[in-house]
């Protein structure tokens, strides 16, 4: 069995049956979930570098976890905006995975905040049992009126509809760093888009090794050498643009500005994303017809590429903010 049969079963057992134990021994063995946790309420301490390193291997396995919203998203929220009973109640629990929780940004749904009630709806939420909101100029904490899963394309990315009828909410900060987490969260995006489209790579790469046309191996052909020498430059160009976001994260309460922060930002979300599409879309036409079957994790990768690429901002909006920036609209 190859490493590619291997992580299709992984994923088709997992998608079979998703037990949060899953998750909790990937907290307890790995200690992803509490990556960015401070030491003091039971997390590791490390920052969006580290984030960004674990999120790569994350995407290359195609992993279901919800580290996204849950390791990096809400405890970047916590830590940005939170206040200090708030990460003293949530951080343990997240960080030991006993508890996860997603965030919603501004644009994400049509919330409103009036006194101490939220009212409106998220359609495409990634999921997670507490819900953070930025809404009203506040960080708050709510739980929906009612939450609705969906079958969607990417099964390895559960996405959920929350509503709010004017539910209770416990404001946990200022809402003053939402761009802050939103970056934070795109370094990991695209960190995991480049593990995505790296192993998408290594895939084909092995399949054009091992199948023979013609008396000779496929990946002999200049059209297939084409192919994959451009994947190539993307793949390493993309791990470039990640790392470069993710270290902007890091020093964005130190030497870089917010704004040079969001710039790196853009430049990642938009190129790691379509080259993540692009390697996807290779892979297939590589592998061929097997590239589609429902055995094979190839379709999966391409599922999770365009899933991947709405997520947070769309390429085009990435670009629209980068020109903004370029020519001092920002």
């Amino acid at each position: 069995m190859t490493l590619s049969d291997e992580l299709g079963a992984v994923v088709r057992a997992y998608l079979a049956d998703r037990p949060d134990a899953t998750w909790q021994a990937f907290a307890r063995d790995v200690g992803a979930a509490g990556l960015l946790v401070p030491e003091e309420y039971g997390g590791a301490g490390c920052g969006p570098a580290e984030a960004a390193a674990v999120a790569e291997e994350l995407g290359r396995a195609l992993s279901p976890h919800p580290f996204l919203q849950s390791a990096v998203l809400a405890v970047g929220a916590l830590m940005a905006d939170g206040d200090e009973e708030a990460r003293a109640r949530l951080l343990p629990e997240l960080a030991s995975g006993t508890a996860t929780a997603t965030v919603l940004l501004p644009g994400d749904g049509d919330l409103t905040l009036a006194g101490d009630r939220l009212s409106g709806s998220a359609p495409y939420a990634l999921d997670g049992e507490i819900v953070l909101a930025y809404a009203g100029g506040h960080l708050v904490e709510a739980a929906p009126t009612r939450r609705t899963a969906y079958p969607t394309m990417d099964e390895t990315r559960p996405l959920v509809s929350l509503t709010f009828d004017r539910a209770p909410v416990r404001r946990l900060g200022p809402g003053t760093s939402w761009a802050r987490v939103r970056d934070l969260g795109i370094a990991a995006l695209a960190a995991e888009q480049t593990g995505g489209a790296a192993r998408c790579l290594e895939m084909a790469t092995e399949y054009a090794r091992s199948r023979r046309q013609f008396g000779r191996p496929i990946g002999s052909f200049q059209a297939i050498k084409h192919k994959l020498a451009d994947v190539l430059l993307l793949v390493e160009s993309a791990r470039s643009a990640a790392r470069a976001a993710a270290e902007a994260a890091a020093a964005a309460s130190e030497t870089e500005t917010e704004t040079e922060t969001e710039v790196f930002a853009a430049v990642a979300g938009s190129y790691c994303a379509e080259a993540y599409l692009t390697a996807a879309g290779e892979n297939i036409q590589v592998h061929g017809g097997i590239g589609v079957t429902w055995e094979h994790p190839a379709h999966r990768y391409l599922k999770r590429a365009t899933s991947d690429a709405q997520l947070l901002c769309p390429p085009r909006t990435h670009r629209a903010r980068l020109a903004a920036h370029v020519f001092g609209q920002a």
